[in-house]
Order: C-alpha cells, then sequence, then structure tokens
C-alpha cells in the first residue's frame, strides 16, 4: 500500500523534512538552490518519474526528437512529479513547457522539477502546473538534447533520485526522499511539525528562546 497521502503532507516543509533527514544521516537530499518554483506559493508532493537528457548537435534524418519525453508524459500517472536531469542549466536548454504540462495536468501529474530549464512560463503559470526548475529561457531541445532513458536512476541538481522516490517541494526548495527510509523519514517529520507548533506557541507567550529550547529542543 502507498503510504503516499498529498494531503496530509502538504502540512510539512522542505525545511523540516531537510532536518529530519540530516538526523538520520541522510545529508545530501535537498537540491541545489538554484532550482526554484515557478510560482513561489506552489507545493509539490509526488513519486518520481525519471528522465535523462544528454547533449545532441545535430539531428539524426527521420529522428523523432521527443521520442523518449512523450512515452514518459503519456505513461504518467495520477500524483507522480515529473524529473528530468540535465546536468544543469548551462547547456541552456528547455526541456519542459506548456504544451508538455497540459498532458501533465490532464493525466493528473502532481508537477515537474527540473535542473535545466523552462519556457512558456505565463501559461503555465496560468493553469497552476507545479514547475520547479533551474532557469527560463526559450530554447528547445530538438538539435540540442535529447532524453536518452526514462525510468531510471538520475541525478538533479546534486541528488541522486530513484523512481519512485518521493520528490517534495515548496518555496524553500526541493528534497527527495529515498524510498528505503519514507516511512521513517515521513513519521519523524510529521511529529516535528507537532513540536515546531508547541515551540512556536510556547515562544509566542514570551518565554525565553533557552528555555523553550531546553523544554522541546527544537529550533
Amino acid at each position: 500500500m502507498d503510504i503516499l497521502d498529498p494531503s496530509q503532507l502538504r502540512a510539512l516543509s522542505a525545511a523540516i523534512l531537510s532536518d529530519v533527514m540530516d538526523s538520520l544521516g541522510l545529508r545530501g537530499q535537498a537540491m541545489q538552490p538554484f532550482v526554484r518554483p515557478l510560482d513561489d506559493a506552489s507545493v509539490l508532493v509526488g513519486r518520481a518519474r525519471t528522465g535523462l537528457y544528454m547533449p545532441a548537435y545535430a539531428l539524426r534524418e527521420g529522428e523523432n526528437p521527443y521520442e523518449v519525453e512523450i512515452a514518459l508524459v503519456d505513461d504518467l500517472q495520477p500524483g507522480e512529479v515529473v524529473v528530468l536531469a540535465c546536468n544543469g542549466p548551462t547547456q541552456r536548454i528547455a526541456p519542459w513547457g506548456e504544451l508538455l504540462s497540459t498532458a501533465a495536468v490532464a493525466r493528473h501529474a502532481a508537477g515537474c522539477v527540473t535542473d535545466g530549464l523552462v519556457r512558456d512560463v505565463r501559461q503555465i503559470r496560468a493553469m497552476g502546473f507545479a514547475v520547479f526548475q533551474g532557469g527560463i529561457g526559450p530554447l528547445d531541445t530538438k538539435g540540442r538534447a535529447r532524453m536518452v532513458e526514462r525510468d531510471v536512476r538520475v541525478e538533479c541538481a546534486g541528488v541522486v533520485i530513484d523512481p519512485g522516490d518521493i520528490v517534495f517541494g515548496d518555496v524553500d526548495g526541493v528534497v527527495v526522499i529515498p524510498q528505503a527510509q519514507e516511512r521513517l523519514v515521513l513519521a519523524r517529520a510529521l511529529e516535528k511539525v507537532t513540536g515546531e507548533n508547541h515551540t512556536r506557541d510556547a515562544l509566542r507567550t514570551g518565554e525565553p528562546l533557552a528555555s523553550v529550547f531546553k523544554r522541546f529542543g527544537i529550533l
């Protein structure tokens, strides 16, 4: 049974999940800070569907340069997150835009994360689809890069991601929870939310920070 309940997990945050994973020795699960949401109000929760891009310098005769990414998008299931690994934004390619967002929304996907660029930003914002990106630019991948594999282990913005890992994004950034530790991470994160609520309530009464920290051990 899938333990992922997006409605419950939206009470969490990237910061809380990062803290919990740090405490468990999982200290490399936050994407590099250049990956930002198109809309700061976006909260993204879902399981990863990965795509790996490599540079291309010409079109092959008769090639469909979008074949693998089309297959990935057409196979999306509700609640899944497209994760596109482009080796960062330096290639200046935008593998994600309005039409792929439209197709993903129709399949009830949760969103997209890429360390590459995105385009058609106004249209994506208008449809309210959660996209986290390494930059914004107009260049299509055609003749510049191609998705060579899908549903494989990738590295995106410094984090190794396997298909099915939980991806969580908000305005603080994007974190990835490995499947093998997800139950423990999520349970401790929900406990930490409760502890932070108690800490916040105590601080609002004017109780000194030192005594609140001594009592709850949360800062």
